[in-house]
């Protein structure tokens, strides 16, 4: 069977922990021009994060949408007039424009799916 040059061109195979350029953002606007990975409609992080990591800074001022869901772990998101746990594999939070912290209270695995991605936020994908 012959391989189409064409279809294999936008076909990427990878591994969301090996290709975290940075701080897990594997998928985005900050990925090179010409990488399957580049993105401007959105971003996509495999966050790995040990037991007692916190984004300490608060996010705010972010007119992306973000929908994070929990693979492992459990994971408490806090905002303005709430918190939310995640706590059982599939739980997800999904916010708009809502300043955010965190706190992983175990050690915890998630996928955040954040739209669009807009250059001057989080570039280079520094951002958690």
């Amino acid at each position: 069977m012959l391989r189409s040059l064409a279809v294999a061109e936008q076909i990427y195979l990878g591994n969301a922990t090996a290709d975290t350029a940075a701080r897990g953002w594997f998928l985005g606007h900050f990925m090179p021009d010409g990488d399957a990975r580049h993105s401007e409609d959105v971003e996509i992080k495999w966050g790995v994060h040990p037991v007692g990591e916190r984004r300490r800074e608060w996010g705010a001022g972010d007119r992306r949408s973000t929908l994070s869901v929990l693979i492992s772990g459990r994971f408490r998101v806090e905002f303005p007039d709430r918190a939310v746990v995640l706590a059982k594999q599939g739980d997800y939070v999904l916010f708009n424009g809502v300043g955010h912290a965190w706190h992983a209270e175990e050690a915890s695995t998630l996928v955040t799916i954040r739209w669009p991605s807009l250059p001057g936020l989080g570039q280079g994908g520094q951002e958690r």
